[in-house]
């Protein structure tokens, strides 16, 4: 068990660091904030791709959505819980990069003048990313009994969208961001992000009441209430979230 979590807490930062090394040999003319937020990108999509990769091998192999079970619901999950802790500490690196040459007094209250301005700016990401940390990774690795895995692997694919999130990043960071590949890839992330982050949860009341026989709308009252309150904590943040990224397309498309 513990070995699988240690793997994945070497595999991320080392590949964050990988890439950062070849993007400073290979592209010298790159900042350290392009660098550490290209890197962060990358590891970010490849990450993406092995969740949606086991989520599909879950979920095709689960006929029964509450009972059946796949082994690799509960590797991936020690594998990949370390890229939580991971996550918030490259972003907080890029924002060091990019900020660092600002004023905060001396060097504590500048340190903590970052970490301040760091977390006002992505509070609700970084409380996503402990919610998943220490709420959701012990309750799916200890206590819920390997049932459910068809819905944990619906939600592994909800990180489909992320590639090409990754990518317009990317893509930016070049200074790519008036090209045609941008904007069709801009395109393709807002409709990955609302089908696999939104319409996912109603597709897993759906599939539950196809399952048992019960239309959806009746299938919150025949879960516990604990399961649809998680739920809708886990909605909340992706509903605003596809906010902000359809008004950043509509107002890149106005540009044009």
């Amino acid at each position: 068990m513990w070995l699988l979590v240690a793997q994945g807490c070497c595999f991320f930062p080392g590949l964050f660091s990988l890439t950062r090394r070849f993007l400073q040999k290979t592209y010298p003319h790159l900042t350290d904030a392009d660098t550490a937020v290209i890197s962060t990108r990358v590891v970010s999509a490849v990450q993406a791709v092995m969740a949606v990769v086991s989520g599909i091998l879950i979920t095709s192999s689960c006929n029964d959505v509450l009972r059946d079970s796949h082994w690799i619901s509960r590797d991936y999950i020690l594998f990949g819980s370390p890229y939580m802790a991971y996550d918030l500490f490259a972003m907080y690196l890029c924002y060091w990069y990019k900020h660092r040459g600002e004023r905060h007094g001396n060097r504590c209250g500048h340190w903590f003048g970052l970490l301040g301005g760091f977390l006002s700016k992505n509070i609700l990401i970084v409380l996503h990313h402990l919610l998943l940390l220490l709420v959701c990774f012990p309750i799916t690795v200890f206590y819920r009994k390997n049932l459910g895995d068809f819905f944990l692997g619906c939600l592994l694919m909800a990180e489909l969208s992320t590639p090409f999130l990754s990518f317009g990043k990317i893509l930016h960071q070049f200074g790519k961001q008036r090209t045609r590949l941008y904007k069709v890839n801009a395109v393709i992330a807002l409709v990955t992000f609302f089908v696999c982050r939104i319409l996912l949860f109603p597709y897993m009341y759906w599939a539950f009441g196809q399952q048992f026989g019960i239309a959806v709308h009746r299938v919150p009252f025949h879960i516990p209430l604990h399961c649809s309150l998680a739920n809708l904590m886990l909605m909340a943040p992706q509903v605003y979230w596809f906010y902000l990224l359809l008004k950043t397309v509509l107002k890149n498309k106005t540009k044009v």
